[in-house]
This record gives C-alpha cells, sequence and structure tokens, in this order.
C-alpha cells in the first residue's frame, strides 16, 4: 500500500470540514498518521501513540517533511493502557487491535469510548479475517469487528473500504461512534 491507498481507505472516514484532535494508536512510523493529516487538513492536532520511539522519530519526520507546521504530539506508550490525553474527535486505529489479545479487545474498545467527545468517531483498519498468524495474532474481520464493537457500547460500524493485500487477504477500513 502507498500513501493514496490509505488515504482512500479512510477518507470517507473524516469529517469534510477537516481540523479536529485526533490520536492515531499503534501510530508506527506514520504512514496512515500522514493520511489523516492530508484528509483533515492544517488545522488538525494529532497524538501519536506507539511504544517504540525510533518509530515516532521516524513519524515526526515525515510529518516535518511533508506537513511541517502540523501540531503533532508524540506519546511514547502502549496503546492498550490508560492514556492522558484531550478530549477526542476521533481515533484511527490502522493494524492495531490485531496485537490485543481477543478477549481483551472489548474492554480496550470501552476505554477508548472515554477518549472520544460526543460524536467522536473510531475508525479502524484491519485485516479482514479472524484467522492469525504470528504477526497478526488476532485479527478481527469487518462483522468480528462489527459485534466487538457493538459489545463495547459503540453504534453499527459502517464499512470505509477495502483494499487487497497479499498476506490475509486484504485490509478493510471501519467507522464507529460510541452509542
Amino acid at each position: 500500500m502507498n500513501h493514496v491507498d490509505h488515504v482512500r481507505l479512510i477518507e470517507r472516514g473524516i469529517p469534510r470540514d477537516g481540523g479536529g484532535v485526533w490520536a492515531e494508536f499503534g501510530a508506527g512510523t506514520g504512514a496512515f498518521t500522514l493520511a489523516l493529516r492530508d484528509l483533515a487538513g492544517p488545522d488538525v492536532e494529532i497524538t501519536a501513540v506507539d511504544e517504540d520511539s525510533g518509530s515516532l522519530h521516524s513519524l515526526r519526520a515525515s510529518i516535518e517533511r511533508f506537513f511541517p507546521a502540523t501540531r503533532l504530539n508524540l506519546l511514547r506508550e502502549d496503546f492498550t493502557g490508560a492514556l492522558t490525553l484531550p478530549l477526542l474527535d476521533g481515533i484511527l486505529a490502522a493494524n492495531a487491535l490485531h496485537y490485543v489479545r481477543a478477549g481483551e479487545q472489548a474492554a480496550l474498545l470501552r476505554r477508548w469510548s472515554t477518549y472520544l467527545k460526543p460524536g467522536g468517531r473510531l475508525i479502524v483498519v484491519e485485516y479482514d479475517t479472524d484467522v492469525g498468524n504470528r504477526w497478526v495474532p488476532y485479527p478481527l474481520s469487518f462483522a468480528s469487528f462489527g459485534a466487538l464493537a457493538q459489545a463495547a457500547g459503540f453504534k453499527s460500524a459502517t464499512l470505509l473500504g477495502k483494499h487487497p493485500s497479499r498476506f490475509l487477504g486484504g485490509f478493510y477500513a471501519a467507522v464507529t461512534s460510541p452509542a
């Protein structure tokens, strides 16, 4: 996948008016952070959360190169822990939930809902399968994510898009918000 693919996958989930306060959980080197910034525009404030300081350093360099005026906060933390964040307009979790044990995913989504403003959005990007491997241990198909989100107090998930992958068939992006 490239930047255009990342943008296309999540673009229907980002409000057209742009801006806002967002967090990306499991941001890594920032492929989807760049897509979020591209879509949300120059007035967005993004907090990128990841445990790997090297990845966050690379993310900062990419943002400074492509979107130098972006308000970017880096938080070197485990996104599954309790985080100190401002109230968010949105959370993006791209290829992050599949690292969380299946039995712990609902509790994590409930915690995430407390970070969101009323009407806030949760956008996930995941492999569209329920069968994992050692690199993607706990994947969630779109159907499984929808059921999990509702069990965790979110509204029905809406499919934003799909993209093929050599690994595990393909990706989907979905959006939901607290009920």
